[in-house]
């Protein structure tokens, strides 16, 4: 039986532990999930993030504008609002866009970010490559304000009863 030396074992365990580490912070940046980024983290940092794929999320504002077999659509979180060039099979999960009347679809877009793209004239911009919705919009509705449908018959009455007694001043 042979035993081995105290130097083997440090060595074995020593290559052991390279192994690991090797491992390790080779597939660790494979496992972390991205967080979203914001968009004025994106501006604030354009020079950093440009040609980098980002993570970012928000509203869907506006309309879906086709191109082809392209579309643009502005996405808006709470720092602002970054447009969006994506394929259109992207686009058919999009229900809603914001408006004064509904409000828009929440997604998450994966992409690349362009500080100043040569594609589309200089303009800061994601190219996505996918997204995901998080939460769907809805249709807005208003209610009628009635205190102020109410000043508004008020101030008809005096605007009627005003006209009535300028005309019989005349006669």
């Amino acid at each position: 039986m042979m035993r081995k030396s105290k130097l083997q074992i440090k060595i074995q365990n020593f290559k052991f532990l390279v192994v690991v580490f090797t491992f390790t912070f080779y597939f660790l940046p494979l496992v972390c999930f991205a967080q979203p980024i914001s968009s004025a983290e994106l501006i604030n940092n354009a020079k950093h993030y440009d040609g980098q794929t980002v993570v970012y999320e928000g509203e869907v504002i506006g309309d879906v504008m086709g191109r082809g077999a392209y579309s643009w659509i502005n996405v808006r979180d709470e720092g602002g609002a970054i447009g969006i060039w994506l394929r259109q099979d992207l686009t058919k999960d999009i229900l809603h866009a914001g408006s004064y009347k509904s409000q828009g679809d929440w997604i998450e877009i994966t992409g690349v970010f362009h500080r100043a793209c040569a594609q589309h004239g200089g303009d800061l911009d994601i190219h996505a490559q996918g997204i995901r919705q998080i939460s769907p919009g809805r249709q807005r509705l208003e209610k009628m304000n009635l205190s102020k449908r109410n000043l508004v018959f008020i101030l008809l009455g005096v605007l009627c009863l005003v006209l009535i007694l300028k005309q019989l001043k005349r006669v």
